[in-house]
């Protein structure tokens, strides 16, 4: 057996066939939502990959038939938590919550995400950093972050980039609406849509597995490179973040998230 697949995961299934891992965000319960030790998991497994040169090619996907419906804010939300969490978006360094999408573009092979049921708010700013994004054409897809008064900061500003045009990208995250696969296709955030997306995914790793794994990576460096954002860029991300949590607007989003009738406050910031 492969060595990645053999460390014990509590949020995670890893399999490896024919060099192509397998990586399950496995909390069906919660939707496979992202909880702190999720996070903590896929950094490490995609430090392994790196080190592991036998992988040619990653497939991310979901147990239950979803992918991930965001942050688990009754995680996030814990009161041991919260302080870790404004440590994280006050560091000048890369966050926790960017670093876990974004290590999926630094990983040096392709990375697949396979998009079922609901793929929201972190769920979405994952899948933007995979390589490849194939969907049921049901799939729910949100940039969610809006409605509960927060911004989207997982590293959007980076794994958005060069993926979807910024009109679009700008209507999502500000309107917070969820759309379907299909319609995400045609605006840029889907790469293919499928009926069997897992089984595309698959038939797609083992094309990719054929090929060079130096040209792979390859092809993979030069094209990101295109796209390189600067870290004040990422940091803009959190500044903005700490305004939101702190800001008098982002209780009265919550509120308005039960309560359609309620107002916001006159806009704070400029």
């Amino acid at each position: 057996m492969n060595a990645i697949a053999t460390y014990q995961y509590k949020t995670l299934q890893v399999s490896v066939t024919d060099h192509i891992l397998t990586v399950t965000l496995n909390r069906p319960e919660k939707k496979n939502a992202m909880s702190f030790q999720m996070i903590d998991e896929l950094i490490k497994v995609a430090g392994r990959i790196s080190k592991d040169k036998t992988i040619r090619a990653v497939i991310l996907n979901g147990a239950g038939d979803t992918f991930c419906a965001g942050i688990d804010l009754s995680d996030l939300n814990h009161p041991k938590n919260k302080a870790f969490a404004l440590w994280e978006l006050m560091k000048p360094w890369q966050s926790l919550f960017q670093r876990v999408c974004l290590v999926w573009r630094d990983v040096p092979v392709p990375v697949i995400a396979v998009l079922e049921g609901y793929c929201i708010g972190a769920g979405l700013q994952l899948a933007l950093a995979c390589d490849v994004r194939i969907s049921h054409p049901d799939c729910n897809l949100s940039i969610m972050e809006a409605k509960w008064g927060l911004v989207p900061d997982m590293g959007l500003t980076q794994s958005a980039l060069g993926v979807v045009r910024v009109d679009v990208l700008k209507e999502l995250a500000m309107s917070a609406r969820t759309i379907d696969a299909t319609e995400g296709k045609e605006l840029g955030l889907v790469s293919h849509c499928s009926e069997t997306p897992l089984a595309q995914a698959q038939q797609l790793a083992a094309e990719f597995a054929e090929r060079s794994p130096d040209a792979v990576l390859a092809s993979k460096r030069v094209i990101n490179a295109m796209y390189e954002q600067s870290a004040l860029t990422l940091y803009q991300e959190k500044v903005w973040q700490l305004k939101m949590m702190l800001g008098r607007n982002r209780k009265l989003a919550l509120r308005k998230a039960k309560q359609a009738s309620t107002a916001f406050a006159k806009r704070q910031f400029r």
